[in-house]
């Protein structure tokens, strides 16, 4: 059941990719994966057009972007209408990214894999031969939460080959972010002797997962992504003692080094090259990203960069309408 039948409806192709450069990766996941791209209405292999890839927030994958939505869009619904409201055509991939910590960050780390290699190295190349699509100057990425990291680090690392980024409710600013969460989540550790596995498995055990029980295992899963131990339970370890609180100075400036704030001060430069640079959030979010948007943008004013930053009267939830706006400055970006 789609919200509007009346409206041209174009194609989502549900493609199967073998990945090499996930191959060996230290969790085990699949090499393997459904490869979802929209294409709009009417759309016919002699036309080229822009591409853009969908990175989503922690807890999903490019194939809940696609699927049906009750009461609602799901992404290509969306992207349907907003072409017949004169957006320029653009192709749309969505990967799937998920990995047995629950999500992804999209940057390559022994803890995960190499997942920003697979995004830039096999999946666009595949999206693009086969559909004829983006190339250099062409190339957008966006994402929400988890994504909205994946397109700052991007940006910030891969300006050579994306063109425009929109980052909404990213991860950053992580004193903020992390820090007051992770003192939440030791009292859940506490009950399982400080030890991450066995809450893990203790959680995955369960017929129903609690939400905080689901945050932890979001918060506990960054160790892997920003400061692997090959040695530890899926690669994951604490930045803090678990009994004092206190944190431990070289495991938190491990994280740190990730968090884009910190990352601009040596690779901020190389978001001048871009495009588009498009970030909005909430001015009350639940994970406090706000204010780690707010040093971002503020840096990117001090060091004169382009760029958009929007916050609106919202927290961290059902926050995809804002796609109505930075979707269509993203295709306008790189149609031009």
């Amino acid at each position: 059941m789609r919200k509007n039948h009346t409206l041209p409806r174009g194609d989502v192709h549900r493609l199967q990719h073998k990945s090499v450069v996930l191959e060996g990766n230290s969790l085990g996941d699949p090499t393997e994966r459904e490869l979802h791209v929209w294409t709009p209405p009417g759309w016919s292999a002699t036309e080229s057009l822009p591409l853009l890839v969908d990175l989503t927030g922690y807890w999903g994958c490019g194939l809940g972007h696609t699927n049906w939505r009750p009461a609602g869009e799901n992404v290509p619904e969306r992207l349907d209408r907003l072409v017949a409201e004169g957006m320029p055509r653009v192709i749309v991939a969505f990967p799937d990214c998920f990995t047995k910590l629950y999500g992804n960050q999209y940057l390559n780390s022994a803890g995960s894999g190499r997942y920003a290699d697979y995004v830039c190295d096999e999946i666009v190349p595949t999206v693009e031969a086969k559909f004829n699509c983006g190339g250099e100057g062409r190339r957008g990425v966006f994402g929400k939460s988890s994504g909205g990291y994946g397109a700052a680090w991007h940006g910030m690392n891969r300006s050579d080959f994306w063109s425009a980024i929109a980052i909404n409710s990213g991860d950053m600013g992580f004193d903020a972010l992390y820090i007051p969460a992770l003192f939440e989540d030791l009292d859940l550790l506490r009950k399982h002797d400080n030890s991450i596995e066995k809450f893990v498995r203790h959680v995955e055990a369960q017929p129903k997962m609690k939400d905080k029980e689901r945050m932890a295992l979001m918060d506990f899963a960054q160790g892997a992504f920003y400061d692997p131990d090959p040695t530890q339970f899926r690669n994951m370890r604490l930045p803090l003692d678990p009994h004092t609180g206190e944190l431990i100075p070289e495991r938190w400036d491990n994280w740190m080094k990730h968090d884009p704030v910190v990352m601009f001060d040596s690779l901020g430069e190389n978001l001048r090259k871009l495009k588009l640079i498009y970030m909005d959030c909430g001015d009350h979010d639940q994970f406090r990203i706000h204010y780690g948007m707010r040093r971002f943008a503020k840096k990117l004013t001090t060091a004169g960069i382009a760029h958009t930053y929007e916050e609106y009267d919202d927290d961290h939830n059902d926050v995809d309408y804002r796609m109505d706006v930075f979707l269509p400055a993203l295709a306008r970006a790189l149609s031009a």
